[in-house]
Parts: C-alpha cells; structure tokens; sequence
C-alpha cells in the first residue's frame, strides 16, 4: 500500500516553496503594483483562461505547452491562496491538507484498513465515490439535494452531462440510447415549431432543451460532449484555414467569393481529408 504521509523536501515541494516566496514577495509593499491590486474576483478570469489553456495543450498533444501552462495554473493556485492567507482564511498547507485528506478519504479500497482495490471495478469506485461525496455533504450540512455539488460556474454542456450523470446514480435515467434520440428529435421539434411561431423566448428555451438532450445522448453513448464540440471546432477550424489559403493563393479575399464558390471549395476540401 502506498504511504500517503507527506515525504521529505522532494523537489516539487521546494519549488512550491519557492513560488510561494516569490508570490509573498510580489504581494508585499515593495512588490509588484499590479500583484497588489489583485482581489479574488479579480484573479477569476485568468483561472479560468489558465485552465484552458492546459486543456488546449493537452489536446493539441503539446507536451512542452502543457509543462508550461500547468505551471501557470499552479501559480494562480498559489497567488488565491496568498490572498486568502492574508486575510487569515486559510493558507496553501490548508488547502493541499484539504486535498491530500480528501483523496484518502474517497479511495478507501487504497488507502483503508480493508484495501480491496483488486477485487474493484472502475464502475464500482465512482459508485463508491460519488456516495461517499454524498455523506460528505450530509456531514457539512448541505443541502441533501443530489444535484448541489455540482459546480454551477461548470460549462454549460458539461454540466448537463454530470447532471444527467448524477442523476443516473439512482435510476433517473433513460434507459437506451435509442431513448435519448427520440428525445432529440421531439427537441428539435419543438424548436422548430418556435422559430416558426416567431418567438425568440421560446427558442431559446427550447434550443437549451435539446442542447441538454444532446449532452445526454453523447453520455448514454460513451462520449464527453465538451470533447466532442471541441473536436468538431478544431474539425471546422482547420478546414476554414484551408479555404482561407485556397482563395489567398489565388489572390481572392473571402468576402469576395460568391457563397457557391465558396461551397464548392468547402466541399473539395472536405473530401480531400476523406481520402
């Protein structure tokens, strides 16, 4: 079993050290005028842009690009912490306790008395984790609602997928794929009867309506949505660089090319990625 106590200065742990120094020193009186200005709500946008770009550097298969970024997130990690920490909140060794504490407490098939992780399924630890997520929550006191955990900043997609996930937990589900496309289909029917009514409200609403339904497809048949749309993004993307260059080679501008021109060069394209 492996030993979950904290080790010795390992090399990581120095250089957290480090950073944290750096961050006190850019937070002091004689740091850095920026640094200082910077609040919780501040800092939001540039966690969240952090993230994402760890993302696209784990999708690009960048590897050098992801050491770099996730330095980056852990820094933006490091500078909410500072700033809680001067307000006696909470400091970094809070958070991390908090972390490492959590981990050992939902992976008692690894790190408990009667460690079975042998005799355990993949399926079979999310079930146990999302319960023992649930008795965490009845033990803070929050709402019993299944449901309030997860994170409502989440993208929009992919938190109609962990709710439809969740949801699925104790049998709120369809029960076939073939289930959720036919509920696609009233979906789209029924945005199809807004946009005829001419009601914008009501597009919308229902437009959300189908978009929840698609996430939920994507999960009934083994696909993560936010994997799927950011695939056909990139899909879409590099073939737009594609038309761009066809009719630059040719010394044509974009807003020039009549639309079935440009159609046709779309359509060329795409079969040349066919093939």
């Amino acid at each position: 079993m492996p030993d979950p106590r904290p080790s010795g200065a390992g090399n990581a742990g120095a250089r957290l050290d480090r950073l944290v120094e750096i961050m006190r020193t850019l937070r002091s009186p004689d740091g850095c005028p920026w640094d200082r200005e910077q609040t919780l709500e501040s800092l939001r946008p540039f966690v969240i842009e952090e993230a994402y770009e760890v993302v696209d550097a784990i999708d690009r298969g960048d590897l050098p690009g992801l050491c770099d970024e996730l330095g980056d997130l852990v820094f933006e990690a490091v500078f909410l912490a500072q700033l809680c920490a001067e307000d006696g909140r909470f400091t970094l060794a809070d958070a991390l306790d908090a972390a490492a504490a959590k981990l050992i407490r939902r992976h008692p098939h690894v790190f408990g008395e009667d460690a079975r992780s042998d005799t355990m399924t993949s399926d079979d630890v999310k079930r146990r984790w999302e319960q023992i997520k649930a008795a965490e929550r009845d033990s803070a006191g929050q709402p019993p609602s299944l449901l309030g955990g997860i994170p409502g900043a989440l993208p929009a997609l992919l938190r109609a997928y962990r709710i439809g996930r969740r949801t699925a937990t104790v049998g709120f589900d369809w029960e076939r794929p073939a289930d959720v496309l036919d509920k696609v289909r009233e979906e789209l029917s029924e945005v199809e009867a807004a946009v005829q009514r001419e009601a914008p409200d009501a597009v919308e609403e229902e437009l959300g309506d189908l978009l929840f339904s698609v996430a939920n497809l994507a999960r009934h048949l083994g696909v993560e949505p936010e994997a799927a749309l950011s695939g056909a993004n990139r899909k879409f993307t590099r073939r737009f660089a594609a038309l761009e260059q066809h009719f630059r080679a040719a010394g044509r501008a974009l807003r020039d090319v009549p639309a079935d021109e440009l159609d046709q060069a779309w359509n060329r394209i795409k079969q040349t990625e066919r093939t």
